[in-house]
């Protein structure tokens, strides 16, 4: 038996487009000789549809566009993701319907709803009470939806739920599973996807075939990575990950396949596909962005260019009395190396005004943070000028240690509107750049063998107010992703004590900036633009 596992890239609420894709894909399977079509989850209507769901002519409009799918199934099995109303607390079901040979024959519902980190699935769902299970050329076939199958290999972190969807299935000696997924990508999570249906399909002793969507919604992006695992666990079939592919695989042959991954070429394949599809999906194609000379900015716009290409990215370099000249020729040729244009614009005359009109009032009072950010909101009174005169969207450049520790600008460095290294550590920032470099030097080697610095004063390194980001950067992953104690982090990581818990207290200290911050791409389990909520104003930590 031929499965198709089609793994599209959705656009949430665009019922006609999504619908057409599918239509598409059902015609090419039919050519291609399958017999059984796999889409994600919510394929119709995209994933996290949010507050969308509330719209009741949304949902009468996607139960006509599943009644027009039904005569495209024409000799095919086929799974495809959408909502449909329930009777019960919730007024929906996220569900899966199940189209045989041009008939609606059935819908199997998600029974785990997923109401943390990035997911609030409870807010909208009814959860699904039974398992259908579906006939088919012989077999007999089970449907779960993403987090179903995920309690059985207890890899579920912050729920535990009441039952066990796979369990429930063991006793129906079925001879396939279907998972229809919307598993959004955090740094090597396919070696975790693997894990949980491994599991699955050692269980119920039949293979599992999980289609998940690929693509980037707002700040989520989720990576693809269908496959395929034989009833001894083992992979059996990967589709590429962050495009758009069909994955067909004959669940007849048993061969092992093995997999490795690199997780930083695949940490800047998310990152490029977050930038481009939140252009292209907002109708957006042209960025800016300040380019300094910094390694931040620099890999900002490396990405940027891989994403929207060179002739759609703009870089302004806005220097000041403090600004190296080294900094200033090492933007210039990376710009070069990019092929992106970039103007010099000193801020020198619109900075000096700025300190002549408030020295009245700042008399005896030294310099300070003050003017130092002075330079950073004139740098962001000039972006935005460019964004709202040549219609450029701003990327921000700032990366995650930094906005951890408050090292930002408020109406400065932060003025944005995409935060394209939000969710990324510096330490993870370097890498990038040696990933970016490992074929020829595009990002001069200057930028990445000197002290970061924002330039703001003579002889500024950001680490006269950052701690070391080789002792920062597993501080915060430790405390954010793994929700490790003061003490258990000082432990682990042979820190004093009293250096940790300064850090999480200028951590906390610096939420007003980040909730003022604009949307980034979350690349991390733990990111602070999406999946982490924590009150502005706390005595805890």
């Amino acid at each position: 038996m031929r499965i198709q596992a089609t793994q599209i890239n959705a656009i949430i609420g665009d019922l006609e487009g999504n619908f057409q894709k599918v239509a598409a894909k059902l015609e090419s399977a039919r050519k291609a000789h399958v017999d059984i079509v796999l889409f994600p989850e919510l394929t119709l209507i995209g994933y996290p549809p949010e507050d969308l769901l509330l719209d009741a002519e949304f949902i009468e409009a996607v139960e006509k566009k599943l009644q027009a799918l039904i005569p495209l199934t024409k000799g095919l099995f086929v799974a495809v993701g959408l909502v449909r109303k329930a009777r019960g607390e919730k007024p929906l079901h996220n569900s899966a319907a199940i189209l045989i040979d041009g008939n609606l024959v059935g819908f199997q519902d998600k029974a785990l709803l997923p109401t943390y980190d990035v997911f609030d699935e409870r807010r909208f769902f009814e959860p699904g009470r039974g398992s259908a299970i579906f006939a088919y050329k012989g077999q007999r076939i089970g449907v779960t939806i993403c987090e179903d199958a995920w309690q059985h290999a207890g890899a579920i972190r912050y729920a535990d739920y009441p039952r066990d969807p796979i369990e429930q299935l063991a006793s129906e000696k079925i001879d396939l599973l279907l998972n229809l997924s919307a598993s959004p990508y955090h740094f090597s999570k396919l070696s975790d996807r693997i894990s949980v249906f491994s599991k699955c399909a050692k269980t119920l002793a039949c293979p599992v075939v999980m289609c998940n969507q690929v693509g980037a919604h707002d700040q989520l992006v989720f990576d693809g990575y269908s496959f395929c695992v034989n009833k001894r666990g083992e992979l059996s079939a990967l589709a590429k990950g962050f495009v758009e592919e069909d994955l067909v695989v004959d669940v007849a042959l048993t061969a092992s396949l093995s997999h490795s991954q690199d997780g930083i070429e695949d940490l800047f394949s998310a990152l490029v596909l977050g930038v481009r599809d939140y252009f292209q999906k907002q109708g957006f194609s042209k960025a800016i962005l300040g380019l300094s000379g910094g390694i931040d900015s620099a890999v900002t716009a490396c990405i940027a260019k891989t994403a929207l290409g060179a002739a759609n990215v703009k870089a302004l370099n806005m220097p000041s009395r403090y600004s190296s000249k080294g900094g200033q020729v090492d933007a210039a040729l990376l710009a070069h190396h990019l092929g992106i244009s970039m103007d010099v614009i000193s801020i020198e005359p619109l900075f000096q005004p700025f300190l002549d009109t408030l020295s009245p009032f700042f008399v005896g009072k030294a310099e300070d943070i003050t003017e130092e950010n002075l330079q950073s909101r004139v740098r962001g009174m000039l972006l935005m000028a460019f964004s709202n005169k040549l219609g450029s969207l701003v990327l921000t450049t700032g990366d995650k240690s930094e906005m951890a520790m408050g090292f930002t600008t408020l109406y400065g460095d932060m003025v944005g509107g995409l935060g394209v290294l939000q969710d990324v550590t510096k330490t993870n920032v370097y890498r990038l750049a040696r990933y970016i470099n490992k074929a020829k030097e595009i990002i001069p080697e200057a930028i990445l063998t000197k002290p970061p610095s924002p330039e703001l004063k003579h002889g500024q390194t950001a680490l006269d107010r950052m701690p070391a980001y080789e002792v920062l950067d597993p501080i915060l992953e430790d405390y954010l992703e793994e929700w490790l104690s003061p003490k258990e982090i000082a432990v682990k990581r042979g820190q004093p004590l009293a250096v940790v818990e300064e850090i999480l207290h200028r951590l906390h200290a610096a939420e007003y900036k980040r909730r003022q911050a604009p949307i980034g791409i979350r690349v991390t389990s733990k990111a602070f633009s999406r999946g982490r909520l924590v009150p502005i104003v706390q005595k805890w930590r």
